[in-house]
């Protein structure tokens, strides 16, 4: 790939990753392509993918509306990302890569891979609990998908909001319509089973309606 493309692919993939709600400055998040190409791309123009690990922490928004009932595991900590420089993800990365995760005790890991891991590769996922791995194809954060123009408001309810929503419409949360966790909007929030999100969406009628989803 031609190294300005692919300077300008890596620098909107970590913009989107920054806007995920973390405790990070703004001059982070708002980094200019120049000044991105100065920090973390070689004297040819093309990004170095292993400069651009960082780790942050939640904000008091993200600890309020993931919080967990008493007694159950966090739902979101700290946070460690990677971009990864090879060009395929087989089982020896993802070991290096959960190693990590597991060692350094963080939260949560985002793997972010130039093109998706092997069927092998995924299957090391779901055994570092209770950290949590998330992985995502560059594509996949090209565009922050929640502040698409065709998709609408994504807002997280936290617990006791959650509990006064269903309290309102005298429902059981199974009564909810569904969102799945693999929901590219679910998984780019983090939600995880049992969450709740409300979801706004533009109306001809009434400017504005409201429905709401349950994680599964």
């Amino acid at each position: 790939m031609d190294p300005e493309r692919e300077c300008s692919r890596l620098w909107r993939a970590w913009r989107t990753v920054h806007e995920m709600g973390y405790e990070i400055s703004e001059e982070e998040v708002d980094i200019s392509l120049d000044d991105f190409r100065r920090h973390f791309c070689d004297s040819e123009g093309r990004p170095q993918r292993k400069n651009l690990t960082f780790k942050a922490n939640p904000s008091e928004k993200m600890l309020k509306q993931h919080a967990a009932p008493p007694g159950q595991p966090a739902n979101v900590g700290t946070i460690w990302v990677e971009f990864s420089p090879e060009p395929n993800i087989g089982i020896k990365h993802m070991r290096t890569f959960a190693h990590t995760i597991v060692t350094e005790n963080y939260h949560t890991g985002i793997f972010v891979c130039q093109h998706n891991p092997t069927a092998a590769a995924m299957k090391i996922v779901p055994t570092v609990l209770p950290s949590i791995i998330e992985v995502f194809e560059e594509a996949d954060l090209l565009v922050n998908i929640t502040k698409h123009e065709l998709v609408p408001s994504h807002h997280l309810l936290s617990r006791d909001e959650k509990k006064k929503l269903l309290e309102r419409y005298r429902l059981k949360e199974t009564q909810l319509p569904r969102i799945q966790s693999a929901d590219p909007v679910a998984r780019y929030m983090g939600l995880k089973r049992g969450m709740v999100v409300k979801i706004v969406r533009k109306s001809e009628t009434s400017g504005r309606y409201a429905s709401y989803r349950l994680c599964m």
